[in-house]
């Protein structure tokens, strides 16, 4: 996506067209410039798109791509939205939402569920805005699900092939976690996990394919190894398991 950006960011500011491209996994993607489209109409088109792209040959989402700056500076912004199909069948969210439970979305939770399931949807724009959320969530009293994406290891660091910045996003996610553990209650469950990879030193920037971390934190569950699980829908049973929604 940087790419295509660098590309033909300037033709795009000079005529004022729009960049649309494809990723290896199912997405649409817009990119237009903020001064030449304002993030709004840059959103209305992605749900133009949206409309139409269903169907047998539909795409999972739409991603609207806001760029600044001028020929060969040019930068993402945090103004990206995703616009996703919904889920074709009854998700965990949804039975966590019919149970009568708070089904919480932070980052871009709620756009990858396109809204389904969700009780409470709080957008961010970065790791630090995530962090600060997860600990407001975590001295409030709800009962559900918080689901918290931090988007910049992926968007600013992994795709960007950006190991410094990664090592660094690390650093400090490590040094806010030292402040969230002991704001666990008895009864809070803490879930560290990834749906991919996206190494910054491999070759290539699209995502990868090592096995991602899976941390379960709680207040009783002694330190033990649960091996190689078999897929991120085991995480989904758990959490239905722990909340009491199980069939």
């Amino acid at each position: 996506g940087t790419e295509v950006i660098r590309d033909y960011g300037a033709e795009h500011i000079k005529t004022g067209k729009l960049i649309v491209y494809t990723s290896a996994d199912s997405v649409f993607q817009i990119a237009a410039h903020e001064d030449i489209v304002p993030p709004e109409e840059l959103y209305r088109y992605c749900e133009i798109a949206r409309e139409l792209l269903v169907g047998e040959h539909g795409v999972g989402r739409v991603i609207a791509r806001p760029f600044v700056g001028r020929a060969g500076e040019f930068t993402r912004t945090a103004n990206r939205r995703d616009f996703s199909i919904k889920p074709p069948t009854e998700s965990a969210l949804d039975r966590i939402k019919g149970a009568g439970l708070d089904v919480i979305a932070v980052g871009k939770i709620n756009d990858i569920f396109a809204g389904q399931g969700i009780t409470e949807a709080i957008p961010t724009h970065s790791n630090a805005e995530g962090i600060a959320v997860t600990r407001e969530l975590l001295s409030r009293d709800f009962s559900g699900l918080a689901f918290i994406n931090l988007v910049d290891f992926d968007m600013l660091y992994g795709h960007r092939q950006d190991v410094d910045g990664y090592a660094a996003a690390l650093s400090e996610f490590d040094r806010a976690l030292g402040e969230l553990l002991p704001m666990l209650r008895d009864d809070d469950v803490l879930i560290i996990t990834a749906d991919h990879g996206c190494d910054p030193g491999d070759k290539s920037t699209d995502h990868t394919r090592e096995y991602v971390p899976l941390l379960f934190v709680a207040s009783g569950i002694e330190p033990r190894s649960y091996g190689t699980r078999i897929g991120f829908f085991e995480v989904g049973d758990a959490i239905l398991r722990m909340l009491g929604v199980k069939e």
